[in-house]
């Protein structure tokens, strides 16, 4: 893994002052190296696609009228294609993608597009969370 790279960033996406909201860390040759990044999520999803696997730190902004957090995600995305062997080395490459990133608040294995959904991920980044004030409305 480039980590002094990867880790400016996973620096970006952090940093309340950027527009940044996610960056993916992709894989060239058998170096874990920082992909693209951007404001979008739906920019992201797409980068989603059957035939790679990547992995993807994203900020989301949580809460309600009482309370806004900002909560991040480490969404490991393996694709329907992606062989077997790469597969199973994903989850040993991911220990190396978590020296870099360390701060998030839930992780996801995903390689199915229906996962990838918003409101899933931000609903379970709102479990993960604690303190809820939303519940005179649930």
């Amino acid at each position: 893994i480039d980590k002094e790279a990867c880790r400016e960033a996973y620096n970006l996406v952090r940093d309340d002052a950027t527009e940044v909201n996610w960056v993916t860390f992709k894989y060239n040759g058998s170096t874990i190296v920082p992909g693209d990044q951007g404001v979008d999520y739906e920019t992201f999803k797409r980068k989603c696609t059957d035939d790679v696997r990547l992995f993807g730190f994203v900020r989301f902004t949580t809460g309600d009228a009482m309370s806004k957090r900002v909560k991040f995600a480490l969404i490991t995305w393996i694709g329907e294609d992606v062989s077997g062997l790469q597969r199973a080395k994903t989850g040993t490459d991911k220990t190396l993608v978590k020296e870099v990133v360390q701060n998030f608040a839930k992780e996801f294995v995903i390689s199915d597009h229906k996962e990838l959904d918003e409101d899933y991920i931000k609903n379970e980044l709102k479990k993960a969370g604690g303190a809820n004030y939303d519940a005179q409305t649930e």
